[in-house]
């Protein structure tokens, strides 16, 4: 009987044995280094984000002020039951909801299209990609103070271009009119986060292989349907990321509503909301009770996304 030795001159059925627990050091070693680099990280994360959000998730159970912040009973659910009841707080969930679904949907949409435009080969797209990322490069405050200018019912921009096309007769508060002034913020936010959906669709579509749209044109496949089954697939776990990323960061909303409407409740936010309890109510338990249901539902959004995500991605149930 011939046995077999590997290189080192060892049987290969105790090669394979040293093979694994060498394999396995290194797979331990690799870990522990990884651990070591990304410690820094988590402990500045839990000191900057996870301590403000247990005190937080704390005050929601107390019943503390912001004038007698250390001196607070436990009151257990109470503040979460009052939230329950609370119709301003239930109109905040659904101007929230509302905002979200409406502003994402279009930004995708628009996303879409002016990436699918930019991504062709035409003069001066360099030009048009740079300027496209003007609206995402003003900071929000700024952007929403400039629009609540052109939103002026008396000096304001839009209203002077509507009446002069003919498209109003008289002049609109655009910002201060509750039939309206969820509409004016939804637009407001359109202009400033398409170009962030826009950026990661581009950089997608730049990915590619260009042998796929060649063999199309050759077999003569219509343009419409080439992007329904070719490339609408292909980005689609870019596209997935990019929604998962707007959508999270419209769900928490607060600098644009509160810059342009204050705490009016036709346009109010969860945020808003939270904050006026917190600041102008200064009753701490009840913010707090408000910040950690908008953490919550967040949270439950990301894992349902996510989740759902992964099983449009292989087909296979997420295995």
């Amino acid at each position: 009987m011939t046995t077999a030795f590997d290189t080192n001159g060892l049987p290969a059925q105790q090669a394979a044995p040293a093979a694994r627990t060498k394999g396995s050091a290194l797979t331990r070693q690799r870990r522990r280094a990884a651990l070591i680099f990304l410690a820094p990280m988590v402990i500045v994360l839990a000191l900057v984000a996870g301590w403000p959000l247990a005190r937080t998730i704390y005050f929601s159970f107390t019943d503390a002020t912001l004038y007698n912040l250390e001196y607070h009973e436990f009151i257990g659910f109470l503040n979460f039951y009052y939230l329950a009841i609370d119709p301003q707080w239930w109109r905040a969930v659904w101007n929230t909801v509302f905002f979200a679904v409406v502003s994402v949907l279009i930004e995708t949409i628009l996303g879409m299209v002016i990436a699918l435009t930019l991504n062709a080969h035409m003069p001066g797209r360099g030009l048009l990609r740079a300027a496209m990322l003007i609206p995402w490069a003003i900071p929000t405050v700024v952007s929403a103070q400039m629009w609540g200018w052109m939103y002026h019912d008396l000096y304001g921009v839009i209203n002077e271009i509507f009446l002069g096309v003919g498209l109003i007769d008289l002049p609109h508060a655009w910002i201060a009119d509750p039939a309206l002034s969820m509409y004016a913020v939804i637009a407001v936010d359109v202009w400033k986060t398409t170009p962030f959906m826009t950026l990661l669709i581009l950089a997608a579509l730049q990915l590619l292989p260009g042998e796929v749209y060649e063999a199309a044109r050759v077999d003569g496949i219509n343009p419409v349907k080439v992007f329904f089954k070719v490339t609408l697939p292909l980005i689609k776990p870019a596209l997935m990321v990019a929604i998962i990323f707007r959508t999270l960061d419209a769900l928490r909303i607060f600098d644009l509503m509160y810059v342009l409407t204050g705490n009016s409740r036709a346009t109010a936010s969860m945020s808003v909301y939270a904050r006026q309890q917190l600041v102008d109510f200064q009753d701490v338990g009840y913010g707090s009770a408000a910040s950690t249901f908008l953490f919550l539902i967040i949270a439950a959004f990301t894992v349902i996304y996510i989740t759902v995500g992964k099983v449009n991605f292989d087909g296979q149930g997420g295995k």
